[in-house]
């Protein structure tokens, strides 16, 4: 935990020291091609993952579940504050 926050820090000092640099017009792009290989990582690791592959069909089910559990829920309490408070 201690790295991801010293991580996270320095990227802060690093970036407030080039803020006016050009290479920071860069930056969208090369955290997109960063989470982009994050993804393909982790398609990678569930893609040879024995057991999760074998239970997909039900994994699948759950997460879509509560996908539209949690979905559902938060535009009932959107709606519910809407009309409490607008």
């Amino acid at each position: 935990m201690i790295n991801i926050l010293l991580c996270i820090m320095a990227g802060i000092a690093v970036g407030y020291l080039a803020r006016k640099r050009t290479v920071m017009k860069y930056t969208g792009s090369l955290l997109s091609v960063a989470i982009m290989l994050l993804l393909f990582f982790l398609g990678l690791s569930v893609g040879s993952n024995e057991q999760v592959v074998n239970n997909f069909t039900s994994i699948g089910l759950d997460a879509f579940l509560l996908t539209v559990g949690g979905t559902a829920g938060s535009l009932f309490c959107a709606k519910w504050v809407y009309k409490k408070f607008f």
